[in-house]
């Protein structure tokens, strides 16, 4: 009996100045990310302004956690690999959440 084969094309590999492109733009995004962050922060300070920190806070939790785990992903095997991708996943809802709560709430 021969084995069903459930992969009916070859996965799709992007060029690789494709995947170096996508690599430099998301660490440059998280680095932005990381100094509207500490911008957000200055803000909450000089204003006494929640929202401001909330906004830094969810900058810092959607760009810096993914960042900071980026070199962990170099260094892992699949499995831990897979951790810190549910890890920077989260994060980033988490930051986008927080985000969102800033901007709903009162001054």
């Amino acid at each position: 009996m021969e084995p069903i084969v459930l992969q009916l094309a070859e996965t799709f590999r992007p060029p690789d100045y494709i995947i170096w492109f996508s690599q430099l733009s998301g660490i440059a995004s998280a680095i932005v990310g990381l100094f509207i962050a500490y911008q957000a922060y200055r803000g909450y300070k000089r204003n006494d302004s929640r929202p401001m920190l909330y906004i830094g806070v969810g900058f810092l939790l959607a760009l810096g956690v993914p960042l900071a785990l980026l070199p962990a992903q170099l260094v892992l095997s699949t499995t831990g690999r897979s951790i810190a991708l549910v890890i920077q996943q989260t994060s980033q809802l988490a930051g986008m959440l927080t985000i969102l709560y800033a901007l709903r709430m009162e001054s």
